[in-house]
């Protein structure tokens, strides 16, 4: 059973796992549009839900909780200046999932992950 299980390890230890998820989100705000497995798109989903949320307050405190995920310069300032005002007006659901198709190797499920526009 599943009980208190709040994440997915996705097969990987913490650490592993945490730079994971932050290069993916540095690279789902850089570019705007990821292609990734599903289960990693819904645990990605998750983590910049909070970054974007974190950026539309417009404080230190939020810059500084974002900048504990994200580390690359270019990528927080596109986050801070860009999406946070875009998304200035809604309360969540920043990011669509969609379905891709399957993996030609290992017929892993994919999937395309990006911002709402």
């Amino acid at each position: 059973m599943r009980h208190k299980v709040k994440t997915t390890t996705l097969g990987r230890d913490t650490a592993h796992r945490l730079s994971m998820l932050r290069n993916l989100a540095t690279s789902l705000i850089v570019h705007k549009r990821i292609e990734t497995t599903n289960t990693r798109a819904k645990e990605v989903s998750q983590f910049v839900e909070k970054l974007v949320t974190w950026a539309k307050k417009k404080d230190l405190s939020g810059k500084r909780q974002v900048f504990r995920y994200i580390t690359n310069r270019d990528a927080a300032r596109e986050l801070f200046e860009e999406l946070a005002p875009r998304f200035e007006d809604r309360k969540g659901g920043y990011t669509r999932i969609i379905k891709k198709g399957f993996r030609k190797g290992d017929n892993a499920p994919l999937s395309i992950i990006e911002f709402v526009e």
